[in-house]
């Protein structure tokens, strides 16, 4: 039996593929432009790292506000405010040091990959949701990893984002993908035409 276009499930489904998608292609040119300029121009550099959270904190809301207001999505409101905080803070640290930015990359990455871990088992009936699960884990995982590394001697900070970035573009597309492919197949017509008799 196929799905209605029109039912609130299919709508929240193509929110989402949509959503996912639109966070694919931006990490995507994100990267490609902090690999291909933002190590070449300090200035534009530093512009990308503070648009990183900056942008996270957009999409939420975004996502939030289509999916039932914020007041019903808490843990997104809550990474909506930490991505919001987070970027001034980049500013900030700008100033200070690769070290200090790495290390708020870090905490912003544990707690919005735990916030985005949070808001994916709240969904998980919506589909595709285990690679979002994926994805805020190991975005808390490399957060740490971040914190730990600010310590010592920092790497050229724009790559070691960029490569956590470029994760999030494919856990994205994955769920993206996998929504699609779902829903045609729910949508696919199962019944056999009944055989013709001799």
């Amino acid at each position: 039996m196929s799905i209605d276009a029109d039912s609130p499930r299919s709508a929240g489904e193509s929110w989402l593929t949509l959503y996912y998608l639109g966070r694919a292609a931006f990490s995507t040119v994100w990267v490609a432009a902090a690999l291909a300029l933002g190590q070449k121009y300090a200035v534009l550099g530093a512009g990308l790292l503070v648009l990183y959270p900056f942008w996270d904190a957009a999409a939420n809301y975004i996502d939030a506000a289509r999916s039932g207001r914020l007041a019903a999505n808490r843990t997104q409101a809550l990474n909506v405010f930490v991505s919001l905080v987070t970027t001034p803070a980049v500013v900030v640290t700008l100033q200070m040091g690769l070290n200090a930015v790495l290390a708020t990359f870090g905490a912003w990455a544990v707690l919005s990959g735990l916030l985005q871990l949070g808001t994916a088992i709240g969904r998980w009936r919506a589909g595709a949701q285990w690679a979002m699960i994926l994805s805020g884990a190991q975005s808390a995982l490399a957060g740490a990893f971040f914190v730990i590394q600010a310590r010592q001697a920092v790497p050229a900070v724009i790559p070691t984002i960029a490569g956590y970035a470029a994760f999030g573009a494919i856990y994205f597309l994955v769920s993206a993908i996998w929504l699609i492919v779902g829903k045609r197949l729910r949508n696919s017509p199962t019944d056999k035409p009944p055989a013709a008799s001799a």
